[in-house]
């Protein structure tokens, strides 16, 4: 294609939005059986606003966090976001991207789980999500880079198409500590479909591309709420602030585009807009 594939926006923010996620480990896990129809609609919204790739609503359906809240049959959790995204998609062009968060939460520094139980979560997620149907892996939030090799040996080992993004801070570290620019190294060295930029601000995307080398594939979708705002439904960017930074980074050829927290349709829908031409900058 000669644009970038446009990435959907959130999912778990508009469903906690509507008052439909847990405050405890499941979160958005469990609207996949209690309200189908809603996440089914979400999707359905993403793709009419132009999106290429839909994120299964599997953020929190993994092994250790179900666990958490004593599920043990995680699997139902994913089979049924993946049944949803499959009924949303119909027979439309469009690919689902299998979503595959941290074990723990995204914005967590200290690891308090074993390597053994890191290892295990992620293998059986990764393969829950391919068996039911998804087109690839998107490892997403990613900030601890011994979760980034266990993914990346994983989906190696068993040539499982994936996507890794990357979740870091203001001096360009992963929040295990590690410059973003080696582990931006060692995923090239990968068979990595694309290294993303997620749940950032655009400041720190812009930092990110004036100081480090871009990798040859490359996406991102920006954190849509301020940080002091992070637990709140009040979206902090405007659709059109949005936008100027899609504009302003466009140059450097992502491959892919969507927005995170706090997103909606209407990003997606100017995000494609601006792509097909429509929109003048």
């Amino acid at each position: 294609m000669k644009r970038p594939l446009v990435l959907d926006g959130a999912m778990g923010s508009l469903l906690e939005k509507m008052g439909l996620t847990e405050t405890d480990f499941a979160w958005s896990a469990k609207a996949n059986v209690k309200y189908p129809d809603k996440v089914l609609k979400i999707h359905k919204s993403y793709i009419e606003a132009g999106a290429d790739i839909i994120t299964t609503n599997t953020f929190r359906t993994n092994p250790y966090s179900l666990g958490q809240v004593g599920i043990k049959n995680f699997e139902r959790y994913v089979k049924k976001a993946i049944s949803i995204a499959c009924e949303a998609k119909e027979n439309l062009p469009v690919l689902i991207a299998g979503s595959n968060a941290p074990a723990e939460d995204c914005y967590q520094v200290k690891r308090t789980i074993s390597k053994k139980q890191l290892e295990l979560n992620h293998c059986y997620h990764i393969d829950s999500l391919i068996e039911y149907g998804c087109h690839f892996i998107l490892n997403e939030t990613l900030g601890h880079f011994d979760e980034i090799k266990i993914i990346s040996k994983h989906c190696e080992k068993y040539d499982i198409p994936f996507v890794m993004s990357l979740y870091f801070d203001e001096n360009l570290c992963l929040l295990s500590g590690e410059k973003l620019s080696d582990v931006i190294n060692f995923l090239n060295d990968t068979n990595v479909l694309s290294i993303g930029f997620n749940c950032i601000s655009d400041k720190i995307l812009i930092k990110l591309i004036n100081q480090l080398s871009l990798p040859p594939n490359w996406g991102f979708y920006l954190n849509c709420f301020s940080t002091s705002e992070k637990q709140t439904e009040v979206c902090s960017i405007s659709v059109a602030e949005y936008l100027v930074t899609v504009q302003e980074v466009i140059h450097f050829n992502p491959s892919f585009i969507g927005a995170c927290c706090g997103s909606n349709p209407e990003f997606i829908k100017a995000i494609k807009g601006f792509l097909d031409g429509r929109i003048k900058h």
